[in-house]
């Protein structure tokens, strides 16, 4: 049995998620009068830059890979 004290199984809430739940408790409370979609941003925005950074290292391993192939001929 392994022993697991004090240590975080998981990763827990990070910033984004805090900040979304920040702006959607004001928005609740009527402290914001901001659209639902920048209410939800950070969620969308994250999920955009990592959607991107995927992309760009998946275009630059096809580069790669062709500029090794052309290389090696």
């Amino acid at each position: 049995m392994s022993e697991n004290r004090g240590q975080a199984a998981g990763g827990g809430l990070g910033f984004t998620g805090a900040l979304t739940i920040a702006l959607i408790v004001l928005k609740l409370t009527h402290t914001i009068a901001w659209p639902w979609v920048w209410v939800i941003s950070p969620m969308w925005i994250s999920a955009a830059i990592t959607v991107a950074i995927v992309i760009l290292v998946a275009l630059g391993a096809i580069i790669y890979s062709y500029v090794e192939d052309r290389w090696r001929r």
